[in-house]
């Protein structure tokens, strides 16, 4: 894996993973937000990639309010955050402890 992998599916198990703890739905300003937090400084266009291809794998599902994207966790996104199930393309998280 590249570093330029490596970023790209730390930056999906961010996104999952802050999505889990905001109670299953974020929008993409806030996923923004938090993604810079995490030291991923990104366009809000990349922010959107991001999601669709989340959606494309199951992961979240997107619904567009008044044009901005929010992304709803799935069952499946919740265990891929978890660590309880892995794809490829999203970093697997370590264990706690």
């Amino acid at each position: 894996m590249n570093f330029k992998d490596l970023k790209t599916s730390d930056m999906r198990l961010a996104m999952l993973r802050s999505i889990a703890d905001d109670g299953y739905s974020l929008n993409e300003s806030m996923l923004q937000s938090v993604l810079e937090l995490y030291g991923h400084m990104v366009t809000r266009d990349r922010v959107r990639t991001e999601m669709r291809w989340l959606e494309e794998q199951g992961l979240v599902v997107i619904e567009d309010v008044s044009g901005v994207l929010v992304a709803n966790l799935t069952g499946r996104g919740i265990e891929v955050a978890s660590g309880r199930a892995w794809i490829d393309g999203v970093k697997r998280p370590r264990p706690k402890g």
